[in-house]
């Protein structure tokens, strides 16, 4: 890997929200991406801890110039979730003033959500890139999971939020769900990532952190319907 190159899989509960019990049960993943040579870094998904995250890249020599939400669920940017208030891009902002990337279809949830809006929301279709240093991350975007669901593709690392597991995908049966897009999201809008690109999902929802493409679709279930009417039988629909 090239040694310019940086990038940190944090996981909720563990390397940062150590205690919050919320942030061990869901045990999500929240990512940081950017160039050691600039210092410049993005983070993904920034819930539960924030400062904590922040302080990482301080640690780590690095100054964080955006965020990434892949979309816009508690659990991944803060907000309300069955009745808990979760932290997370809001209470990031208070601490520095970047730009916050999402697809234009989730927009307005993310701000519902977090209450975060027009000063800072940076709206995006799919195939915009954002770039943090000399690396450029093309935003993908993947509804299905949410209307406005997005991954994230660089260095052939794909960042795949809720849209995507090692094992399985995203539920459909949550509010702006669509088991329809989401067999296109995973066969079609992602098949432009090659089979040596490594798989992070947004959740740590099986042994492994990560891993290779190639092997997610021999191995994940839900490649293996072969037309969109066996998919929707696999769902039950």
């Amino acid at each position: 890997m090239d040694d310019r190159f940086y990038f940190r899989q944090l996981l909720s509960g563990r390397d940062f929200g150590a205690n919050d019990q919320i942030a061990r049960q869901m045990v999500n993943f929240c990512y940081l991406i950017g160039d050691r040579s600039t210092g410049e870094a993005v983070v993904v998904d920034p819930a539960y801890d924030p400062e904590s995250i922040l302080a990482t890249l301080e640690a780590d020599g690095m100054t964080l110039t955006g965020v990434l939400a892949t979309h816009y669920h508690a659990d991944h940017v803060g907000g309300n979730m069955m009745g808990y208030q979760l932290h997370g891009v809001a209470d990031l902002l208070e601490h520095v003033s970047v730009p916050v990337h999402v697809q234009a279809p989730e927009a307005q949830f993310v701000t519902k959500v977090t209450g975060v809006g027009g000063d800072h929301l940076v709206v995006h279709g799919s195939g915009d890139v954002v770039s943090v240093g000399g690396y450029d991350i093309e935003l993908i975007h993947t509804p299905g999971h949410t209307p406005g669901s997005q991954c994230f593709l660089v260095e052939n690392h794909l960042v795949s939020g809720d849209t995507l597991f090692l094992d399985g995908c995203g539920r459909t049966d949550l509010p702006g769900g669509d088991p329809e897009e989401l067999y296109r999201s995973i066969t079609e809008r992602l098949a432009k990532v090659p089979d040596e690109a490594v798989l992070y999902p947004g959740h740590l929802y099986s042994p492994e952190p990560s891993k290779q493409m190639g092997a997610t679709r021999r191995e994940n279930v839900v490649y293996r319907p072969r037309s969109l009417e066996q998919w929707l039988m696999m769902f039950g629909l």
